[in-house]
């Protein structure tokens, strides 16, 4: 089974194959997938999947703050996508559809 771990404050110009070699130091590397934005441009974090348990475990111990292309990156154990979708507030009552300012009622 994959672990996948987060790697952040990373630089904006650094490749995918950069991190990789960077993790592969520590051991067996399953994917790297930096996050872009719709232009393409990197947007200084991403993921990486370690194929070992321990190499995870190894990565983190090693890598979490050390300079990598004159940063320092984070290196943490990938944390669930929040799920998308409606607003639980909304549903709770705390927020309105109520228009707020010239004209509207609100005091």
């Amino acid at each position: 089974m994959f672990r996948k771990l987060y790697v952040g404050n990373l630089p904006y110009n650094i490749s995918e194959e950069t991190v990789k070699q960077a993790f592969m130091a520590i051991g067996e590397v399953a994917s790297v997938k930096l996050i872009t934005d719709e232009t393409g441009k990197n947007k200084g974090f991403g993921f990486v999947e370690m194929k070992s348990n321990e190499d995870a475990k190894k990565a983190i111990a090693t890598l979490n703050g050390t300079n990598l292309m004159g940063r320092n990156v984070i290196v943490s154990e990938a944390k669930p996508q929040k799920e998308k979708g409606r607003n639980p507030n909304i549903a709770k009552g705390k927020f309105s559809n109520r228009p707020y300012g010239k004209g509207s009622n609100q005091r």
